[in-house]
């Protein structure tokens, strides 16, 4: 894999997520510019979130973030990675160490034990075999359901459930935690418990970059960037962010 350039410009440690100029346009014919040039700088510990409406790019922002899609021009370095620059098994093992996923739905396994379904989150991020359970049942008492690691996903609120997705997000020690309305599936009550866990987490020194159609949620990041007609902005978030409807 290729080595973390050095920054002797800044003095420290590189930032969690770098974009220079990364964009991402789709083949036509015509080509659609779904995501257009941008800089986005997300320190180690901070807490972004992210407000656009429905087709404004947020989506693909977020698959660029993670690894899913690699952009069509610019730079994206992660952790100081250029991401461009690695193979894609390289880049699929940089995803699995690097970056935790929670998403709207949880993509749990129904018959499997909350224990279960964050050890085999572990399978393929190189964790080795005889850590993973230790890994597993330590996140899950992070998340405060050390009581409930036997029980399947049917037998738990949607609030545990998505407690569980986080758990399985954390397990393998990631740098950054990307989350896709992680409460977008809850009722008041389990979106503030979700939304307390996630302001640990970040208290804790967790990165964190939170995807939400709710200003309320939006408000609880540190930054607000906005996406809108696939340019992202930093400048107009305050004023678009009390534009964006709730779900």
């Amino acid at each position: 894999m290729t080595a973390a350039p050095q920054d002797p410009d800044r003095g420290r440690r590189p930032a969690v997520i770098e974009f220079r100029q990364v964009g991402l346009t789709y083949p036509g014919p015509p080509p659609v510019a779904a995501f257009k040039p941008c800089d986005l700088r997300v320190e180690a510990g901070e807490f972004v979130t992210v407000v656009g409406p429905s087709g404004s790019g947020k989506s693909t922002f977020l698959n660029i973030a993670g690894l899913l899609d690699a952009p069509t021009e610019g730079t994206y370095l992660l952790d100081g990675y250029d991401t461009g620059a690695l193979k894609d098994a390289d880049r699929t093992a940089l995803r699995g160490r690097r970056i935790g996923f929670v998403f709207q739905s949880f993509h749990l396994l129904p018959h499997r034990s909350a224990l279960e379904n964050v050890t085999l989150s572990m399978v393929y991020n190189g964790v080795p075999r005889a850590e993973r359970g230790v890994r597993a049942r330590d996140a899950l008492t992070r998340v405060g359901l050390a009581h409930r690691v036997d029980a399947q996903p049917t037998r738990l609120s949607g609030g545990e459930r998505q407690r569980v997705a986080i758990a399985r997000a954390l397990a393998a020690s990631p740098s950054l935690l990307l989350c896709d309305e992680p409460t977008g599936n809850l009722d008041t009550v389990n979106a503030a418990t979700v939304l307390r866990l996630l302001d640990e987490l970040h208290d804790d020194g967790m990165t964190v970059l939170m995807i939400t159609h709710d200003p309320g949620v939006a408000a609880r990041g540190g930054r607000t960037v906005t996406i809108r007609d696939g340019f992202l902005s930093e400048a107009e978030a305050a004023t678009a962010e009390s534009q964006v409807p709730a779900p």
